[in-house]
Protein backbone atom coordinates (compact mmCIF):
# COMPACT_ATOMS: atom_id res chain seq x y z
CA UNK A 1 0.00 0.00 0.00
CA UNK A 2 1.07 3.54 -1.23
CA UNK A 3 0.50 5.89 1.64
CA UNK A 4 1.58 9.61 1.72
CA UNK A 5 2.70 11.68 5.07
CA UNK A 6 0.40 14.39 4.92
CA UNK A 7 -2.63 12.38 5.79
CA UNK A 8 -3.60 15.05 9.09
CA UNK A 9 -3.61 17.57 6.24
CA UNK A 10 -5.47 15.46 3.73
CA UNK A 11 -8.17 14.87 6.25
CA UNK A 12 -8.25 18.83 7.15
CA UNK A 13 -8.54 20.13 3.79
CA UNK A 14 -11.88 17.85 3.01
CA UNK A 15 -13.47 18.53 6.23
CA UNK A 16 -13.20 15.44 7.88
CA UNK A 17 -11.17 16.95 11.13
CA UNK A 18 -14.54 18.85 11.79
CA UNK A 19 -16.43 15.08 12.59
CA UNK A 20 -15.45 12.26 13.66
CA UNK A 21 -14.28 9.98 11.17
CA UNK A 22 -14.86 6.63 10.90
CA UNK A 23 -12.23 4.17 9.50
CA UNK A 24 -13.00 0.34 9.04
CA UNK A 25 -10.04 -2.11 8.10
CA UNK A 26 -11.11 -5.25 6.56
CA UNK A 27 -7.93 -7.94 6.00
CA UNK A 28 -7.28 -11.49 4.82
CA UNK A 29 -5.63 -12.70 8.70
CA UNK A 30 -5.58 -11.98 11.51
CA UNK A 31 -1.57 -11.60 12.07
CA UNK A 32 -2.37 -8.47 9.36
CA UNK A 33 -5.34 -7.17 12.08
CA UNK A 34 -2.39 -7.27 15.12
CA UNK A 35 0.29 -5.49 12.83
CA UNK A 36 -2.26 -2.64 12.38
CA UNK A 37 -3.18 -2.60 15.63
CA UNK A 38 0.91 -2.70 16.69
CA UNK A 39 1.87 0.05 13.95
CA UNK A 40 -1.23 2.62 15.60
CA UNK A 41 -0.40 1.99 19.10
CA UNK A 42 3.46 2.89 17.94
CA UNK A 43 2.15 6.20 15.72
CA UNK A 44 -0.27 7.19 18.34
CA UNK A 45 2.40 6.91 21.32
CA UNK A 46 2.75 9.63 23.77
CA UNK A 47 5.17 11.90 22.61
CA UNK A 48 6.78 12.13 25.92
CA UNK A 49 7.24 8.44 26.18
CA UNK A 50 9.17 7.99 23.13
CA UNK A 51 10.51 10.57 20.92
CA UNK A 52 9.62 11.33 17.37
CA UNK A 53 13.22 9.78 15.97
CA UNK A 54 13.03 6.78 18.56
CA UNK A 55 9.50 6.22 17.45
CA UNK A 56 10.16 6.58 13.42
CA UNK A 57 13.03 4.35 13.64
CA UNK A 58 10.40 1.90 15.53
CA UNK A 59 8.35 2.15 12.85
CA UNK A 60 10.56 1.32 9.87
CA UNK A 61 12.11 -1.83 11.79
CA UNK A 62 9.10 -3.39 12.79
CA UNK A 63 6.88 -2.51 9.54
CA UNK A 64 9.80 -3.22 6.92
CA UNK A 65 12.71 -5.52 8.80
CA UNK A 66 12.89 -8.87 9.20
CA UNK A 67 15.21 -8.40 11.80
CA UNK A 68 15.03 -5.92 14.80
CA UNK A 69 17.49 -4.84 17.05
CA UNK A 70 17.12 -5.77 20.89
CA UNK A 71 15.56 -2.39 22.32
CA UNK A 72 13.05 -2.71 19.20
CA UNK A 73 12.39 -6.53 20.13
CA UNK A 74 11.92 -5.48 23.49
CA UNK A 75 9.05 -2.75 22.78
CA UNK A 76 7.29 -5.47 20.45
CA UNK A 77 7.18 -7.81 23.48
CA UNK A 78 6.08 -5.08 25.66
CA UNK A 79 3.32 -3.27 23.66
CA UNK A 80 2.42 -6.79 22.33
CA UNK A 81 2.15 -8.31 26.12
CA UNK A 82 -0.47 -5.06 26.82
CA UNK A 83 -2.75 -5.81 23.62
CA UNK A 84 -2.54 -9.36 24.85
CA UNK A 85 -4.37 -7.96 27.63
CA UNK A 86 -6.84 -5.37 26.23
CA UNK A 87 -8.22 -7.94 23.50
CA UNK A 88 -10.19 -10.05 25.78
CA UNK A 89 -11.67 -7.04 27.54
CA UNK A 90 -13.28 -4.31 25.19
CA UNK A 91 -14.41 -1.73 27.92
CA UNK A 92 -10.71 -1.39 28.76
CA UNK A 93 -9.78 -1.47 25.35
CA UNK A 94 -11.77 1.09 24.92
CA UNK A 95 -10.62 3.08 27.80
CA UNK A 96 -6.75 2.54 26.95
CA UNK A 97 -6.97 2.97 23.04
CA UNK A 98 -10.34 5.18 22.84
CA UNK A 99 -9.26 5.18 18.51
CA UNK A 100 -9.61 1.41 18.59
CA UNK A 101 -12.64 -0.81 18.27
CA UNK A 102 -12.37 -4.62 17.81
CA UNK A 103 -16.37 -5.36 19.04
CA UNK A 104 -17.38 -6.33 15.19
CA UNK A 105 -14.79 -9.16 15.34
CA UNK A 106 -16.37 -12.59 16.49
CA UNK A 107 -15.33 -14.12 19.61
CA UNK A 108 -13.00 -16.71 17.83
CA UNK A 109 -11.28 -14.22 16.05
CA UNK A 110 -10.89 -11.80 19.13
CA UNK A 111 -9.35 -15.19 20.92
CA UNK A 112 -6.66 -16.30 17.82
CA UNK A 113 -5.83 -12.28 18.14
CA UNK A 114 -4.69 -13.10 21.56
CA UNK A 115 -3.01 -15.66 20.88
CA UNK A 116 -0.81 -13.79 18.01
CA UNK A 117 -0.14 -11.08 20.73
CA UNK A 118 0.78 -14.08 22.94
CA UNK A 119 3.52 -15.58 20.42
CA UNK A 120 4.95 -12.12 19.77
CA UNK A 121 5.51 -11.06 23.84
CA UNK A 122 6.72 -14.69 24.29
CA UNK A 123 10.81 -13.65 23.45
CA UNK A 124 11.94 -15.81 26.28
CA UNK A 125 12.15 -18.54 24.50
CA UNK A 126 14.71 -17.35 22.34
CA UNK A 127 15.58 -16.22 17.90
CA UNK A 128 15.05 -20.53 17.45
CA UNK A 129 11.44 -20.26 18.30
CA UNK A 130 11.32 -18.21 15.26
CA UNK A 131 14.52 -18.74 13.36
CA UNK A 132 13.61 -16.22 11.09
CA UNK A 133 16.71 -15.80 9.19
CA UNK A 134 16.89 -19.53 8.14
CA UNK A 135 12.78 -19.25 7.36
CA UNK A 136 13.98 -15.82 4.84
CA UNK A 137 17.49 -18.07 3.36
CA UNK A 138 14.95 -20.79 2.76
CA UNK A 139 12.31 -19.28 0.86
CA UNK A 140 14.87 -16.95 -1.36
CA UNK A 141 16.22 -20.67 -2.53
CA UNK A 142 12.89 -22.05 -3.34
CA UNK A 143 11.88 -18.86 -5.31
CA UNK A 144 15.20 -18.61 -7.17
CA UNK A 145 15.77 -22.20 -7.47
CA UNK A 146 18.68 -22.61 -9.85
CA UNK A 147 19.31 -18.98 -9.65
CA UNK A 148 20.36 -19.04 -6.45
CA UNK A 149 23.96 -18.49 -6.58
CA UNK A 150 23.51 -16.06 -9.10
CA UNK A 151 20.98 -13.77 -6.07
CA UNK A 152 23.29 -10.32 -6.77
CA UNK A 153 22.88 -10.67 -10.78
CA UNK A 154 18.83 -11.38 -10.25
CA UNK A 155 18.19 -8.66 -7.68
CA UNK A 156 20.52 -6.21 -9.76
CA UNK A 157 17.78 -7.34 -12.76
CA UNK A 158 14.81 -6.81 -11.18
CA UNK A 159 15.62 -3.78 -10.18
CA UNK A 160 17.10 -2.06 -12.83
CA UNK A 161 15.00 -3.73 -15.33
CA UNK A 162 12.16 -3.50 -13.37
CA UNK A 163 11.59 -1.59 -10.29
CA UNK A 164 13.68 1.53 -11.96
CA UNK A 165 11.84 1.22 -15.22
CA UNK A 166 8.86 1.75 -13.67
CA UNK A 167 9.67 4.93 -12.04
CA UNK A 168 11.28 3.62 -8.58
CA UNK A 169 15.14 4.98 -9.95
CA UNK A 170 15.62 6.00 -6.33
CA UNK A 171 16.09 2.49 -5.06
CA UNK A 172 20.18 2.03 -4.45
CA UNK A 173 21.72 -1.28 -5.73
CA UNK A 174 23.06 -1.93 -2.31
CA UNK A 175 20.10 -0.98 -0.46
CA UNK A 176 17.75 -4.09 -2.36
CA UNK A 177 20.66 -6.69 -2.35
CA UNK A 178 20.84 -5.75 1.15
CA UNK A 179 16.67 -6.67 1.66
CA UNK A 180 17.22 -9.42 -0.54
CA UNK A 181 19.76 -11.55 1.55
CA UNK A 182 18.88 -10.52 4.65
CA UNK A 183 15.27 -8.96 5.03
CA UNK A 184 16.46 -5.92 6.66
CA UNK A 185 15.36 -2.70 4.52
CA UNK A 186 16.20 -0.50 6.53
CA UNK A 187 19.87 -0.45 8.11
CA UNK A 188 19.85 2.48 11.15
CA UNK A 189 22.50 1.40 13.03
CA UNK A 190 25.10 -0.87 12.43
CA UNK A 191 23.97 -4.02 10.99
CA UNK A 192 25.36 -6.45 13.76
CA UNK A 193 22.84 -4.83 15.72
CA UNK A 194 20.16 -6.29 13.79
CA UNK A 195 19.70 -10.09 15.03
CA UNK A 196 16.37 -10.40 16.74
CA UNK A 197 13.65 -12.13 14.60
CA UNK A 198 10.66 -9.89 14.13
CA UNK A 199 7.57 -12.06 14.96
CA UNK A 200 5.86 -9.92 13.87
CA UNK A 201 6.10 -11.40 9.92
CA UNK A 202 4.97 -14.75 11.40
CA UNK A 203 1.75 -16.25 10.07
CA UNK A 204 -0.16 -19.29 10.43
CA UNK A 205 -1.17 -21.73 7.12
CA UNK A 206 -2.55 -25.06 6.64
CA UNK A 207 -0.70 -26.71 4.70
CA UNK A 208 -0.57 -30.48 3.08
CA UNK A 209 1.34 -33.23 4.52
CA UNK A 210 1.30 -36.82 3.70
CA UNK A 211 -2.19 -36.48 2.89
CA UNK A 212 -3.76 -34.57 5.72
CA UNK A 213 -4.23 -30.38 6.51
CA UNK A 214 -1.47 -29.22 9.14
CA UNK A 215 -1.44 -25.76 10.78
CA UNK A 216 2.37 -24.80 10.81
CA UNK A 217 3.93 -21.03 10.73
CA UNK A 218 6.67 -19.45 9.33
CA UNK A 219 7.81 -16.25 6.87
CA UNK A 220 5.26 -16.23 4.14
CA UNK A 221 5.63 -12.46 2.65
CA UNK A 222 7.61 -10.63 0.00
CA UNK A 223 10.69 -11.61 -0.83
CA UNK A 224 10.33 -9.76 -3.93
CA UNK A 225 9.79 -6.06 -4.35
CA UNK A 226 10.73 -4.68 -0.99
CA UNK A 227 8.99 -2.19 1.02
CA UNK A 228 10.62 0.72 0.04
CA UNK A 229 7.94 1.85 -2.56
CA UNK A 230 5.69 2.71 -0.26
CA UNK A 231 6.85 5.43 1.68
CA UNK A 232 10.76 5.70 -0.23
CA UNK A 233 10.22 7.22 -3.78
CA UNK A 234 8.47 10.42 -3.70
CA UNK A 235 8.33 13.38 -1.40
CA UNK A 236 7.50 17.13 -1.23
CA UNK A 237 10.64 17.75 -0.31
CA UNK A 238 12.12 17.90 -4.33
CA UNK A 239 15.74 18.19 -2.81
CA UNK A 240 15.79 14.38 -1.42
CA UNK A 241 15.04 13.30 -4.97
CA UNK A 242 17.75 15.30 -6.88
CA UNK A 243 20.79 13.50 -8.37
CA UNK A 244 24.34 14.08 -9.17
CA UNK A 245 25.25 12.38 -12.53
CA UNK A 246 22.72 10.90 -12.86
CA UNK A 247 22.69 8.96 -9.42
CA UNK A 248 20.19 10.28 -6.81
CA UNK A 249 22.03 11.66 -4.02
CA UNK A 250 19.47 10.11 -1.44
CA UNK A 251 18.57 6.49 -0.68
CA UNK A 252 15.16 5.26 -1.15
CA UNK A 253 15.83 4.37 2.78
CA UNK A 254 16.20 7.88 3.78
CA UNK A 255 13.96 9.30 2.05
CA UNK A 256 11.78 6.63 3.59
CA UNK A 257 12.73 7.87 7.07
CA UNK A 258 11.75 11.45 6.03
CA UNK A 259 8.33 10.62 5.25
CA UNK A 260 7.56 8.38 8.17
CA UNK A 261 9.48 11.23 10.31
CA UNK A 262 7.25 13.89 8.83
CA UNK A 263 3.78 11.85 9.19
CA UNK A 264 4.40 11.04 12.74
CA UNK A 265 5.52 14.60 13.17
CA UNK A 266 1.75 15.26 12.22
CA UNK A 267 0.31 12.77 14.01
CA UNK A 268 2.12 14.24 17.16
CA UNK A 269 0.32 17.88 16.64
CA UNK A 270 -2.96 16.52 17.14
CA UNK A 271 -2.69 16.64 20.65
CA UNK A 272 -1.43 20.01 20.32
CA UNK A 273 -4.23 21.04 18.29
CA UNK A 274 -6.44 19.43 21.05
CA UNK A 275 -4.65 21.85 23.50
CA UNK A 276 -5.74 25.06 21.70
CA UNK A 277 -9.03 23.97 20.53
CA UNK A 278 -10.67 25.90 23.75
CA UNK A 279 -8.71 28.94 23.23
CA UNK A 280 -9.41 30.89 20.05
CA UNK A 281 -6.25 33.32 20.46
CA UNK A 282 -3.94 30.06 20.62
CA UNK A 283 -5.63 28.79 17.86
CA UNK A 284 -4.80 32.01 15.87
CA UNK A 285 -1.10 31.80 17.08
CA UNK A 286 -0.82 28.29 15.94
CA UNK A 287 -1.90 29.18 12.55
CA UNK A 288 -0.22 32.00 12.09
CA UNK A 289 -3.43 33.81 10.75
CA UNK A 290 -6.49 36.04 11.94
CA UNK A 291 -8.74 32.92 11.03
CA UNK A 292 -9.38 30.78 13.72
CA UNK A 293 -7.74 27.47 13.40
CA UNK A 294 -9.58 24.09 12.31
CA UNK A 295 -9.69 21.31 14.85
CA UNK A 296 -7.20 18.51 14.20
CA UNK A 297 -8.44 14.78 14.60
CA UNK A 298 -6.73 13.68 17.87
CA UNK A 299 -6.37 9.71 18.90
CA UNK A 300 -10.30 10.28 20.65
CA UNK A 301 -11.48 12.42 17.52
CA UNK A 302 -11.83 9.10 14.98
CA UNK A 303 -11.99 5.44 15.60
CA UNK A 304 -10.60 2.59 13.71
CA UNK A 305 -12.90 -0.41 13.37
CA UNK A 306 -11.51 -3.98 12.40
CA UNK A 307 -14.38 -6.00 10.59
CA UNK A 308 -14.35 -10.01 10.60
CA UNK A 309 -12.15 -11.34 7.84
CA UNK A 310 -14.82 -13.15 5.98
CA UNK A 311 -17.48 -10.55 5.94
CA UNK A 312 -16.68 -8.71 2.79
CA UNK A 313 -19.59 -10.33 0.76
CA UNK A 314 -22.04 -9.67 3.85
CA UNK A 315 -21.13 -6.20 4.56
CA UNK A 316 -24.10 -4.98 2.46
CA UNK A 317 -26.46 -7.01 4.39
CA UNK A 318 -26.07 -4.70 7.40
CA UNK A 319 -27.63 -1.40 7.08
CA UNK A 320 -25.03 0.27 9.23
CA UNK A 321 -22.65 -0.60 6.47
CA UNK A 322 -24.82 -0.39 3.45
CA UNK A 323 -24.57 2.58 1.42
CA UNK A 324 -22.82 4.15 4.17
CA UNK A 325 -19.06 4.53 3.03
CA UNK A 326 -17.75 7.77 0.90
CA UNK A 327 -14.48 5.96 0.02
CA UNK A 328 -13.00 2.43 -0.17
CA UNK A 329 -9.53 1.75 -0.99
CA UNK A 330 -8.60 -1.42 -2.23
CA UNK A 331 -5.62 -3.09 -1.83
CA UNK A 332 -3.77 -4.55 -5.33
CA UNK A 333 -4.36 -8.01 -3.39
CA UNK A 334 -7.36 -7.52 -2.22
CA UNK A 335 -8.97 -6.84 -5.86
CA UNK A 336 -10.29 -10.47 -6.12
CA UNK A 337 -13.10 -8.80 -2.95
CA UNK A 338 -14.19 -6.05 -4.94
CA UNK A 339 -17.74 -7.15 -5.79
CA UNK A 340 -20.92 -5.57 -6.48
CA UNK A 341 -22.02 -6.77 -2.48
CA UNK A 342 -19.37 -4.69 -1.61
CA UNK A 343 -19.86 -1.71 -4.28
CA UNK A 344 -23.19 -1.59 -2.06
CA UNK A 345 -21.93 -0.48 0.82
CA UNK A 346 -20.45 2.43 -0.62
CA UNK A 347 -22.67 5.78 -0.58
CA UNK A 348 -24.22 7.38 -4.27
CA UNK A 349 -21.18 9.79 -5.49
CA UNK A 350 -18.65 7.87 -3.32
CA UNK A 351 -15.48 6.98 -4.56
CA UNK A 352 -12.86 3.56 -5.02
CA UNK A 353 -9.16 3.74 -4.69
CA UNK A 354 -7.36 0.60 -6.31
CA UNK A 355 -3.75 -0.13 -5.92
CA UNK A 356 -2.57 -1.23 -9.25
CA UNK A 357 0.18 -4.14 -9.83
CA UNK A 358 2.92 -1.72 -10.57
CA UNK A 359 5.46 -2.48 -8.42
CA UNK A 360 5.30 -6.08 -8.51
CA UNK A 361 8.29 -7.69 -10.14
CA UNK A 362 7.11 -10.97 -10.53
CA UNK A 363 4.14 -9.26 -12.98
CA UNK A 364 5.70 -8.87 -16.48
CA UNK A 365 4.61 -5.57 -18.36
CA UNK A 366 1.95 -7.27 -21.12
CA UNK A 367 0.12 -8.70 -17.53
CA UNK A 368 0.32 -5.21 -16.14
CA UNK A 369 -2.29 -4.07 -18.66
CA UNK A 370 -4.04 -6.67 -18.32
CA UNK A 371 -4.71 -6.35 -14.39
CA UNK A 372 -5.80 -3.00 -15.01
CA UNK A 373 -8.43 -3.93 -17.60
CA UNK A 374 -9.55 -6.40 -14.85
CA UNK A 375 -10.05 -3.98 -12.19
CA UNK A 376 -11.53 -2.06 -14.68
CA UNK A 377 -14.40 -4.52 -15.26
CA UNK A 378 -14.63 -5.58 -11.49
CA UNK A 379 -15.12 -1.52 -10.74
CA UNK A 380 -17.88 -1.38 -13.26
CA UNK A 381 -19.47 -4.39 -12.05
CA UNK A 382 -19.52 -3.08 -8.94
CA UNK A 383 -21.36 0.35 -9.83
CA UNK A 384 -18.33 2.70 -10.41
CA UNK A 385 -17.37 4.74 -13.38
CA UNK A 386 -14.02 6.55 -13.94
CA UNK A 387 -14.36 10.06 -12.96
CA UNK A 388 -14.72 12.75 -15.36
CA UNK A 389 -11.26 14.51 -16.59
CA UNK A 390 -9.78 11.86 -14.20
CA UNK A 391 -5.62 12.11 -14.96
CA UNK A 392 -4.51 8.35 -16.14
CA UNK A 393 -2.21 7.20 -13.20
CA UNK A 394 0.15 3.42 -13.76
CA UNK A 395 -0.31 3.16 -9.29
CA UNK A 396 -3.82 3.74 -8.89
CA UNK A 397 -7.26 3.22 -10.50
CA UNK A 398 -10.00 5.54 -9.08
CA UNK A 399 -13.58 5.27 -9.81
CA UNK A 400 -16.58 7.02 -9.01
CA UNK A 401 -19.99 5.86 -7.99
CA UNK A 402 -22.71 7.34 -9.71
CA UNK A 403 -24.86 9.73 -7.56
CA UNK A 404 -28.14 8.24 -9.44
CA UNK A 405 -27.64 4.70 -8.13
CA UNK A 406 -29.90 3.86 -5.48
CA UNK A 407 -28.22 2.65 -2.26
CA UNK A 408 -27.16 -0.55 -2.79
CA UNK A 409 -29.99 -3.11 -2.37
CA UNK A 410 -30.05 -6.45 -1.01
CA UNK A 411 -31.40 -9.81 -2.66
CA UNK A 412 -33.02 -11.55 -0.22
CA UNK A 413 -32.22 -14.88 -1.87
CA UNK A 414 -28.84 -14.40 -0.91
CA UNK A 415 -27.94 -15.74 2.28
CA UNK A 416 -25.07 -14.29 4.37
CA UNK A 417 -22.41 -17.15 4.55
CA UNK A 418 -19.97 -17.48 6.95
CA UNK A 419 -16.73 -19.03 5.99
CA UNK A 420 -15.02 -21.13 8.31
CA UNK A 421 -11.17 -19.29 9.55
CA UNK A 422 -9.56 -22.50 7.78
CA UNK A 423 -10.28 -21.30 3.77
CA UNK A 424 -9.57 -17.16 4.62
CA UNK A 425 -6.92 -15.70 2.01
CA UNK A 426 -3.28 -15.14 2.96
CA UNK A 427 -0.51 -12.65 1.53
CA UNK A 428 0.14 -12.73 -2.11
CA UNK A 429 3.71 -14.09 -2.40
CA UNK A 430 3.11 -17.27 0.01
CA UNK A 431 4.41 -19.95 -2.79
CA UNK A 432 7.41 -20.90 -1.14
CA UNK A 433 7.64 -24.13 1.66
CA UNK A 434 9.63 -24.62 4.15
CA UNK A 435 12.88 -27.00 4.43
CA UNK A 436 12.86 -30.09 6.45
CA UNK A 437 15.15 -28.57 8.54
CA UNK A 438 13.37 -25.64 9.38
CA UNK A 439 9.11 -26.72 10.72
CA UNK A 440 7.52 -26.04 13.44
CA UNK A 441 3.91 -26.72 14.51
CA UNK A 442 1.45 -23.87 14.99
CA UNK A 443 0.78 -23.40 18.76
CA UNK A 444 -1.67 -20.86 20.57
CA UNK A 445 -4.83 -21.28 18.14
CA UNK A 446 -3.89 -18.49 15.65
CA UNK A 447 -5.93 -18.70 12.61
CA UNK A 448 -5.19 -20.82 9.52
CA UNK A 449 -5.51 -19.55 6.42
CA UNK A 450 -5.43 -20.83 2.54
CA UNK A 451 -4.34 -18.96 -0.74
CA UNK A 452 -6.82 -16.60 -2.31
CA UNK A 453 -7.21 -16.75 -6.17
CA UNK A 454 -5.60 -14.02 -7.77
CA UNK A 455 -4.13 -12.87 -11.54
CA UNK A 456 -0.46 -13.96 -11.55
CA UNK A 457 0.43 -11.37 -9.65
CA UNK A 458 3.68 -11.18 -6.42
CA UNK A 459 4.07 -10.07 -3.38
CA UNK A 460 2.55 -7.06 -2.48
CA UNK A 461 4.25 -6.08 0.94
CA UNK A 462 6.20 -7.95 4.03
CA UNK A 463 4.07 -10.13 5.50
CA UNK A 464 3.67 -14.06 6.95
CA UNK A 465 5.37 -17.19 7.16
CA UNK A 466 5.16 -20.83 7.97
CA UNK A 467 7.32 -23.57 9.19
CA UNK A 468 5.81 -27.84 7.89
CA UNK A 469 6.07 -30.00 10.87
CA UNK A 470 8.95 -31.90 10.81
CA UNK A 471 10.04 -33.57 6.94
CA UNK A 472 7.59 -31.85 5.17
CA UNK A 473 8.03 -30.62 1.72
CA UNK A 474 4.80 -29.95 -0.49
CA UNK A 475 5.66 -31.28 -4.07
CA UNK A 476 5.73 -28.23 -6.40
CA UNK A 477 2.18 -27.57 -7.08
CA UNK A 478 0.90 -28.45 -3.78
CA UNK A 479 -1.58 -25.73 -2.04
CA UNK A 480 1.61 -24.04 -0.50
CA UNK A 481 2.31 -23.32 -3.90
CA UNK A 482 -0.26 -20.35 -4.61
CA UNK A 483 -0.02 -16.78 -4.75
CA UNK A 484 -1.94 -14.55 -1.81
CA UNK A 485 -2.13 -10.76 -1.45
CA UNK A 486 -1.93 -7.97 1.00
Amino acid sequence: MKMRPQIPESLREEGIGILKPQFFVLENNLEAVARHMLIFSLALEDPEKMGLQERSETFLEVWGNALLRPPVAAFVRAQADLLAHLVPEPDRLEEQLPWLSLRALKFRERDALEAVFRFWAGGEKGPEAFPMSCFWDSRLRHYLGSRYDARRGVSDWDLRMKLHDRGAQVIHTQEFRRWRDTGVAFELRDSSAYHVPNRTLASGRLLSYRGERVAARGYWGDIATGPFVAFGIEADDESLLRTSNGQPVKTAGEITQHNVTEMLHEVAAWGRARATLGNPEEQQHAKGSLEPATPAPTPESFTIHFLPLDSAQTLHHKSCYNGRFQLLYVACGMVHLLSPELGACVAPGGNLIVELARYLVDVRREQLQGFDTRVGELAQAAGFSPPAGARPSQTFARFCKSPELALGSTDPAVEPRTLPLEVLAQPLEARSPAPEDLTEPLQGGTPHSEPCQLPSAPPGSLSKVLALPQGALPPPNSESDSKTGV
